[in-house]
């Protein structure tokens, strides 16, 4: 009974500095909503973004492949960096919102109807609503895996900046995006990825949000 009932109050109980398991889990389910709801956007205007996202909207474009099954897979390899770098609670919460996130890709489009959507409508709203999931799963102590985690990597071990270093592999993915899509395309693409890292540069700041 003493057993049980620790369960259930690990469950439920937060304090000022600390989530609880519930709140953990309402805050992943929600931002991978967000994020699933950004990327139909995206889909439906037929644009890209930076990250592993835009990875696999680049292969999702090239091949006919799912977006849901090319993002869960490019991310994989990432899940030893972030353990490595930031915790086993980080790394579960990070796969559990991927998969998720991979899950709802498959599922939610689909059902909006979103086969037709504005690109520059697009890409405000879908970079806007995948910024704000994101900004959700960051104060749940979890993320959307991939590229940021591999920048941290590369600046602890060879010192170049991590910023920077995650803003080179966004110029990668867009500019292989060329080859894919018109140069308007590109723009609003371009656009939706700027909203997107503004959104999270002014809204997460950790001295203003210490839950974990």
């Amino acid at each position: 009974m003493t057993a049980v009932r620790g369960a259930f109050t690990a469950l439920i109980h937060s304090q000022a500095e600390r989530h609880s398991l519930l709140e953990d889990a309402q805050g992943i389910m929600a931002g991978s909503m967000l994020a699933v709801l950004g990327v139909a956007l995206l889909q439906g205007a037929g644009l890209f973004t930076g990250g592993t996202a835009g990875a696999a909207f680049l292969l999702h474009y090239a091949t006919g492949l799912s977006f849901g099954a090319c993002f869960f897979v490019i991310n994989l390899p990432f899940a030893y960096l972030a353990y490595r770098r930031l915790g086993v609670a980080f790394t579960i919460k990070t796969f559990a919102a991927i998969a998720l996130t991979a899950l709802l890709s498959e599922v939610v489009p689909v059902q909006l109807g979103l086969a037709s959507v504005d690109p520059l409508v697009g890409g405000l709203f879908g970079g806007l609503s995948i910024g704000a999931g994101m900004l959700a799963l960051f104060r749940h102590r979890a993320s959307l895996g991939g590229i940021g985690i591999l920048a941290v990597y590369i600046q602890d071990r060879f010192g170049f900046r991590a910023g920077l270093v995650q803003l080179g592999f966004d110029a990668i993915i867009l500019a292989f995006a060329v080859f894919l899509a018109s140069p308007f395309i590109i723009l609003c693409s371009v656009l939706g990825a700027l909203v997107l890292n503004l959104t999270i540069a002014v809204n997460h700041r950790k001295d203003r949000y210490i839950a974990f």
